[in-house]
């Protein structure tokens, strides 16, 4: 069993900044807490190698300045599984993503797995291990930590080094490593970790089914709640949940009388905000919303375009089973949708899918593709020329 290095002295992250150097890649997870905060409390970080694993206290180092500086370095490959939210943190500590990014979760489908795979899945898939849950809901910033807690972190990135060597492998025998490029560089744009309070409300569910009066109340309270739960680090639902900010959308109250009525608003929110609450959806009510991306969109597809879907379909099905994927991770029906009605969000038009499907339907949809019968096989041809 690999010794497990326990860094909480500056003396001893300076001599894991030497060994991390020496390195090509590294196998990176985070432990950190934010029930009770907006942003997330950063308490543990494992980095392994297949020879070493150290667990980094960042509570107990005042400056983790050396460590940063070596982790940035872009000669050596950052390896996470699911790494958005690791990404997260060192964002908000540095402004800055340490790159370049390989994510096992982001590479899983194109060696069969299921869309997004879970860690310990992909545990069991490769390496036919069964991790302990043990310490899911751990306190990590409590201390000591104990071994197990420690083992148990560490865990996490040691078989994240053989499932990385694997995947390796395997991807290259492929000859699908570059196909990742373009998903693994995404990971690098800052807007997935600096969510702007002007744009909160794209994430909030049922918008689309609101009056414009309605949508522009969504609009204004979803601004209002991102940006004070920032200001205040306080989970967003704790301000407002977003069945709440939808109903009040609904029910328009602009006066405390009417705010009080709304059955599922307590009366810490009513006390503390209520009287921003009802400003916020008085003048909310007297401009209009930021129009839907997709509001002039036909609610109804034509029958035509149901069957423009079918035969785009029929490729995928096509591209997937050559591939060995199952066909709804390379693409399904709402993504095909989009890339119907030009929509730059399509996964299609994006990374692996567009190489091994996307360009090709693109054709399709252009005219430069046909599809056609030989035997009892579908297949695409180019269009002659004329």
């Amino acid at each position: 069993m690999t010794t497990i290095q326990y860094i909480d002295t500056p003396e001893k992250l300076a001599a894991l900044c030497e060994q991390i150097a020496q390195e090509s890649w590294l196998a990176l997870d985070t432990e950190f807490l934010r029930e009770k905060t907006y942003y997330p409390k950063f308490c543990l970080l494992q980095i392994a190698t297949p020879a070493w694993v150290a667990c980094i206290d960042p509570l107990a180092l005042e400056n983790l300045s050396p460590l940063f500086e070596v982790l940035y370095n872009t000669k050596i490959t950052k390896v996470f599984h699911s790494s958005r939210q690791d990404l997260e943190i060192f964002y908000q500590l540095t402004g800055k993503i340490p790159t370049p990014v390989f994510d096992t979760q982001i590479a899983a489908p194109l060696l069969g797995f299921q869309d997004n795979p879970g860690y310990a899945m992909l545990v069991s898939s490769l390496l036919n291990i069964n991790l302990s849950k043990a310490h899911t809901r751990a306190d990590w910033t409590a201390r000591p930590l104990s071994e197990a807690q420690l083992q148990y972190a560490a865990d996490d990135v040691i078989y994240l080094c053989r499932i990385y060597q694997i995947m390796l492998e395997k991807l290259a025998r492929l000859k699908r490593l570059d196909w990742l490029t373009h998903d693994f560089a995404a990971l690098e744009n800052p807007a997935l970790y600096d969510i702007s309070p002007d744009t909160a409300w794209l994430k909030i569910r049922g918008k689309n089914k609101l009056t414009g009066k309605q949508l522009a109340i969504v609009q204004a309270l979803a601004q209002w709640r991102e940006a004070t739960a920032q200001k205040e680090d306080r989970p967003r639902n704790w301000l407002l949940r977003d069945d709440l900010i939808l109903e009040l959308a609904k029910l328009q109250p602009v006066d405390m009388n009417e705010l009080a009525a709304v059955r599922s608003i307590n009366e810490r929110t009513l006390l503390r905000y209520g009287r921003t609450l009802c400003r916020l959806i008085s003048e909310a009510r007297q401009r209009p919303p930021i129009a839907l991306k997709d509001q002039g969109r036909a609610a109804k597809k034509t029958q035509q375009q149901e069957a423009v879907l079918d035969i785009l379909t029929a490729l995928v099905r096509i591209r997937a089973d050559e591939n060995s994927l199952n066909p709804s991770i390379l693409a399904d029906r709402k993504d095909l949708e989009l890339l119907l009605f030009e929509d730059p969000e399509s996964l299609l038009l994006q990374g692996w899918r567009f190489s091994m499907a996307g360009q090709e339907l693109l054709g399709l949809l252009k005219g430069e593709q046909l599809l056609g019968i030989q035997g009892d096989k579908v297949v695409s041809i180019e269009r002659p020329k004329l």
